[in-house]
């Protein structure tokens, strides 16, 4: 194991260096440029989660609407919460959230859906909570320790996106079998 050496002087005298750097030091490791896109591209993957979480809300109908209604709405605050969460890191990196329109379904890891029926509209977004934990757990894997902060929001967001694969799972158990088909 190396030895931790620390020369406080030279510290404090690299840090008055490139200030407006903010966070981003020498001891920074990973890609930043990179980084930024990698986490532009997961902002727009949870701002088209939101969209499609908030149209299910809105259209879910039937009998068993309005439990389901109301996980998804609650999800969809959630999805806007990690957004914001991204957004900030990315500001923090020195970066420009994008938050173009045009271009969220291009850069989004999930698709938007407008399904009508009740039990498609948690399939699908089932899967796209499943391809939101399989990119972010990537995601983290290269990260590693070369931006621990960055990766601690991928993995925050992480634990709420499986729990929200949990829910709709619990979702679909509990639906009549009539319903699913």
């Amino acid at each position: 194991m190396a030895e931790f050496l620390t020369d406080i002087t030279e510290i404090r005298d690299r840090a008055r260096q490139e200030i407006d750097k903010g966070p981003i030091t020498p001891a920074y490791g990973a890609d930043l440029q990179r980084v930024i896109q990698v986490c532009n591209e997961a902002l727009a993957t949870e701002l088209v989660c939101v969209l499609r979480y908030k149209r299910h809300y809105y259209t879910a109908t039937g009998i068993y609407a309005e439990p389901v209604a109301a996980e998804f709405l609650e999800h969809a605050g959630e999805e806007q919460e990690h957004a914001d969460m991204l957004a900030r890191r990315i500001v923090q990196l020195g970066g420009d959230p994008d938050l173009s329109p045009e271009a969220l379904a291009t850069r989004s890891h999930t698709e938007y859906d407008a399904s009508l029926d009740l039990v498609e509209m948690i399939k699908e977004d089932l899967v796209a909570e499943r391809i939101v934990i399989v990119s972010y757990t990537e995601i983290i894997q290269w990260l590693g320790d070369h931006d621990v902060t960055t990766r601690r929001v991928f993995e925050h967001i992480l634990a709420q996106e499986e729990d929200h694969a949990d829910d709709l799972r619990g979702l679909l158990e509990r639906l009549p079998a009539a319903l699913k088909g």
